[in-house]
């Protein structure tokens, strides 16, 4: 056990979840950003965004996510705020996914390498990762490595090597989504093995993994992500009533272990980012 500050991000929204299958998620731009400073008071330091169009439908439309940053911004919330380039896995046309680095984060998802994702193929070959590093590179947004099996461990090491990520290394291990690497604490710890010396991680998980994957992390001295992107559920049966209860409950048990959830300005020194004006 690591006495030492916990990053908490927050998945608010995600590409594939409706309002029909829990009415709390959050999909305009309006309720996206409450979501984030709600989750922002409860212990959250990072907001991890997608957007919707008005039907609901995910989108890679800049305005959307510009919209989102400023209402969150307008509230006074410091909150490190982290852009999708998914794309929903392969729902929209490639060059659509650099969308959201021309609207400001600090942050945004690069997700290091092709799977089967569910029922379809979420590609992301070479060349696209390369050109999505070096953008994210002259734009100033640090990459959060977006790790679905240890191959992709090795794909993001090629652009480090190349300069084209930066120390120091944030990665968050996404676990459990059927193609990928399984929701297990041997899992896990494989991952962790293969990461270079003072890189930062954080776990993420689906479904009823969520939160002891979350727990692991915890204990391991990494960092966790909830939210509702990845779990509509607070226990089994019941329904989540808001991001903001998900990550009270991760700060809650945080601080039993000992581990203080680390302020929007602690995140950044942590991951060697440069405050930017609100």
């Amino acid at each position: 056990m690591q006495n030492d500050k916990i990053i908490l991000s927050v998945a608010t929204t995600g590409s594939w979840p409706a309002k029909a299958q829990n009415p709390a998620l959050p999909v305009t731009p309006e309720e996206i950003a409450q979501a984030a400073v709600a989750c922002w008071r409860e212990g959250a330091a990072i907001v991890h965004v997608h957007v919707r169009d008005d039907s609901g439908t995910m989108t890679c439309d800049p305005a959307r996510f510009r919209r989102v940053r400023e209402l969150i911004r307008t509230q006074g919330c410091d909150i490190l705020i982290n852009f999708t380039t998914s794309g929903g896995a392969g729902r929209v046309d490639e060059t659509e996914r650099f969308n959201s680095l021309e609207t400001g984060p600090e942050l945004a998802s690069l997700d290091a390498g092709s799977m089967n994702f569910n029922e379809r193929v979420f590609l992301n070959p070479p060349a696209f990762l390369e050109e999505l590093a070096r953008r994210m590179l002259a734009a100033n947004v640090k990459p959060e490595i977006e790790v679905f099996d240890s191959g992709m461990i090795g794909n993001a090491l090629t652009l480090i090597e190349r300069g084209l990520i930066k120390p120091p290394l944030w990665w968050q291990f996404v676990l459990g989504v059927k193609g990928g690497t399984p929701a297990t604490a041997r899992s896990l710890l494989h991952l962790v093995d293969g990461l270079p010396a003072g890189s930062l991680w954080s776990v993420c998980a689906v479904g009823s993994h969520q939160l002891p994957m979350n727990m692991l992390a915890i204990a391991m001295g990494g960092h966790a992500r909830t939210g509702l992107e990845d779990n509509l559920y607070y226990r089994r049966g019941e329904l989540a009533g808001s991001n903001a209860q998900l990550v009270a409950r991760l700060a809650r048990i945080a601080r039993e272990c000992g581990r203080e959830p680390a302020t929007p300005a602690e995140a950044r020194q942590m991951l060697g980012l440069v405050e930017r004006g609100r």
